[in-house]
């Protein structure tokens, strides 16, 4: 199995391409939403994932609640992005709306993929990049790992997972016998901290 995105974090939609799903497996918007609800739990310094309300459109590969084998399509849209069609749009624009919007982002963020991407594709403005190294274009990538879960689950698979230690902080011990016992621990630790 492999996934393709596409899409910027202020575009109109933000696009994942999945291949390699088995024909049958039984999918819905429901099964990626729930996942990209838990997706806008998540902490940041920004409330970016907390405005977002993400919904899933499942555009091809799927009928009547089964994979068809071929590859699946999902989109999700950006209900923000009536407020970047300048900076972000796809046609050209003219000279007093260049302009307009001709604030070029140059300083590199840390712990991005800013620099690395303006080297590789010889952009200058690193908006070009940005849009693509952001937190909010992993939207799709949460949603392509959601079909994932769903077909390893489908297998008897399940998957979890919990922090042990950051700089030298080190979590509770947590002992379980089950991913389901893991998960509840997990929401009963996240609550009291």
């Amino acid at each position: 199995m492999r996934y393709l995105t596409a899409g910027e974090s202020h575009g109109p939609q933000l696009t994942a391409i999945l291949e390699g799903l088995p024909a049958g497996m039984p999918i819905s918007a429901q099964d990626i939403n729930d996942e990209l609800a838990r997706r806008q739990k998540g902490y940041g310094r920004g409330r970016r994932m907390q405005i977002e309300k993400d919904r899933v459109n499942i555009a091809g590969g799927v009928r009547h609640g089964l994979t068809l084998g071929s590859p699946l399509a999902l989109l999700v849209e950006n209900k923000d992005w009536t407020h970047w069609t300048k900076v972000m749009g796809i046609e050209h624009i003219s000279p007093d709306e260049q302009e307009e919007v001709k604030r070029k982002i140059t300083r590199p963020r840390p712990g991005h993929a800013d620099l690395n991407g303006g080297i590789k594709y010889g952009h200058r403005d690193l908006r070009n990049v940005l849009e693509r190294s952001s937190a909010r274009e992993t939207t799709v990538r949460v949603a392509a790992g959601a079909v994932a879960k769903k077909l390893l689950n489908e297998l008897g698979i399940k998957v979890a997972g919990h922090v042990r230690e950051i700089g030298g902080i080190i979590a509770e011990e947590v002992t379980y016998s089950s991913v389901e016992e893991l998960i509840k621990k997990q929401r009963t630790l996240l609550y009291v901290v």
